[in-house]
């Protein structure tokens, strides 16, 4: 039976509530996956499940999601000024990950400083690094404040939800999809087989979770995470006229950064405006911008991904 979007946003929190291992060394492997070229990491270990995949493949955002938990935890205490929010993070996805298996998360106390603290995390599977992120936190302070206007799109009321079309797709990929925790409705038309897509290097998508979250602020800032790998690529996609499910594509995340510029809520509408400025090599580089409602911009992403067609 096909999971419910309630189901999909337990089994999410479920998956998002890592359990503290302690203190440990763990043997990881180089970058390079030399089985002789291991190295003694030390810190703070968190392990956590995966969803499950079609594929059977660990979903991008999902791990660095879960980075940003464990990084959190690491940084969830008063340290007088209030509790320290992340502000940044930049990561490299390495290696794909078995969804059927558990993944640990090695956190490095880098910097404690008067206002800011650096955190760096391994989500490790088998001996070896799925992905490596460093994550930024900092105290609220006041200081300048500019930001960008959001454009004028439809409200999400008055768009289709993406489940409702891909409810329509036979297909297990599509199913799954139709299902996730994050409700998703593109402003643009979908690039699913059949849609009357035009040609274009940007789109806006609204989401949001459909229930009500805890007010913990690093969990909203990990859903936001989770929730900005599902589409930022599609603007290279877009352009080329490529839609989803056509057999020459190759797709992969290769890296991710987020800055988060304000606090944010995971459980109402955002909007998320994407572009891909340049595509070439193989490549294809996205960068977004979340908004709350009422115009408040909320977090800026890019990501490059691998995109390459087969003949």
């Amino acid at each position: 039976m096909t999971p419910t979007p309630e189901d999909q946003l337990t089994d999410l929190l479920n998956v998002l509530d890592l359990t503290f291992e302690g203190k440990t060394t763990v043997r990881v492997a180089s970058l390079e996956g030399v089985d002789e070229d291991l190295h003694d990491s030390a810190g703070e270990v968190f392990v956590g499940s995966s969803q499950p995949m079609p594929h059977g493949r660990v979903f991008g955002g999902q791990v660095l999601s879960q980075c940003v938990v464990a990084a959190g935890r690491t940084v969830d205490h008063d340290d007088g000024d209030g509790q320290r929010h992340i502000h940044s993070l930049h990561g490299y996805f390495l290696r794909p990950g078995d969804a059927n298996k558990p993944i640990r998360f090695l956190v490095d106390r880098m910097r404690d400083g008067g206002s800011f603290s650096a955190r760096r995390v391994h989500a490790v599977q088998d001996g070896r690094i799925l992905l490596s992120m460093i994550a930024s936190f900092q105290d609220l302070s006041e200081g300048l404040d500019h930001q960008i206007p959001m454009p004028d799109v439809p409200a999400p009321e008055d768009l289709q939800p993406d489940a409702e079309l891909l409810a329509q797709i036979d297909h297990p990929l599509a199913r799954h999809a139709a299902a996730r925790a994050v409700e998703l409705r593109h402003v643009d038309p979908q690039l699913y087989p059949g849609s009357d897509a035009e040609p274009s290097e940007s789109q806006s998508v609204w989401m949001r979770l459909p229930g009500v979250l805890p007010d913990d602020p690093h969990l909203h800032a990990a859903v936001l995470a989770y929730a900005s790998d599902y589409s930022l690529l599609e603007p290279v996609l877009r352009k080329h006229g490529i839609m989803w499910g056509d057999p020459r594509l190759r797709i992969a995340s290769l890296d991710h950064a987020m800055w988060f510029h304000r606090p944010a809520r995971a459980d109402q509408w955002v909007l998320y405006t994407q572009v891909s400025p340049s595509a070439q090599g193989g490549r294809g580089l996205g960068q977004g911008h979340m908004f709350t409602r009422d115009g408040t911009l909320l977090a800026t992403v890019g990501q490059e991904g691998m995109t390459r067609l087969k003949a």
